[in-house]
């Protein structure tokens, strides 16, 4: 099952009520609240607010989108306030991004650094029956499929998994084929469309990429009873308005998905 929702650090201007409204007004279910600015990192009192304004309102805190960049070295929150903050609000699982240096320049001692941190987050994480997800990102670990691949089969906790998200400019099928191989790792997928003009990204509706996003959802089919959240973020303009029209794509997208399912 499907469950669309919204990465609320795409609005980083706006409240968590105003975020939680316009989750609800466009049909959106669940939200991953970001750990900079929305429920900054160690403020036990606000995620508590905020993960009972998200459930009151009858929406799902999809997680918890900490910026811990599991290197000792980096300059980062201390884990024990993330994961705080994360209980706190009810997230059943905590974003995390691989280090701070691409793949091709991260040396042995930073993967090293990274693996033996993963491990060690993923047995506080769990226990809390919180689960760590790896930002799958540019410029850290995750930027390339054999390095991310490599990672997640070295840390080999059953606790620390994969989030997934289109490659930066990549083509479909090099980002379905991404998809596919990494798909017993993967948990969730954060959902945008967006091209690239003279180094400049350039945001672009979800509308315009439904044959690419029909084709990422037919290969990522969660096998009852798991359920995988679809995340919109980077909408364009940082308008609401986009919002709407991008989660009316998203719902067609996840209708489909489901019709098709049920006729095969």
């Amino acid at each position: 099952m499907y469950i669309p929702g919204l990465v609320s650090v795409s609005f980083r201007k706006l409240s968590p009520s105003i975020i939680i409204d316009a989750c609800v007004r466009s049909g959106l279910l669940a939200i991953e609240w970001g750990g900079d600015i929305h429920v900054p990192h160690g403020d036990v009192a606000i995620a508590q607010k905020v993960g009972n304004t998200t459930r009151a309102a009858g929406l799902t805190v999809a997680a918890y989108g900490s910026y811990y960049r599991c290197d000792p070295t980096a300059e980062q929150p201390n884990f024990a306030d993330v994961l705080a903050s994360a209980k706190a609000l009810g997230a059943p699982l905590i974003r995390v991004w691989a280090g701070t240096s691409a793949s091709a320049q991260a040396s042995d001692d930073d993967r090293t650094r990274i693996i033996e941190d993963l491990r060690r987050i993923g047995t506080m994480a769990a226990e809390q029956e919180i689960q760590i997800c790896i930002e799958f990102h540019a410029n850290t670990l995750t930027d390339d499929p054999d390095s991310a691949l490599q990672l997640i089969e070295a840390v080999d906790h059953p606790n620390v998994k994969l989030y997934w998200q289109t490659s930066n400019g990549k083509s479909t099928d090099y980002s379905a084929a991404v998809l596919q191989r990494l798909l017993p790792h993967i948990t969730h997928l954060h959902v945008f469309h967006w091209n690239f003009k003279a180094g400049e990204i350039d945001r672009r509706p979800l509308a315009e990429a439904v044959h690419g996003w029909h084709d990422f959802l037919q290969i990522a089919t969660p096998t009852p009873p798991l359920q995988r959240f679809l995340l919109l973020e980077f909408v364009r303009d940082d308008s609401l308005d986009q919002l709407e029209g991008d989660a009316l794509t998203l719902n067609a997208l996840i209708t489909r998905h489901q019709r098709e399912l049920t006729s095969s």
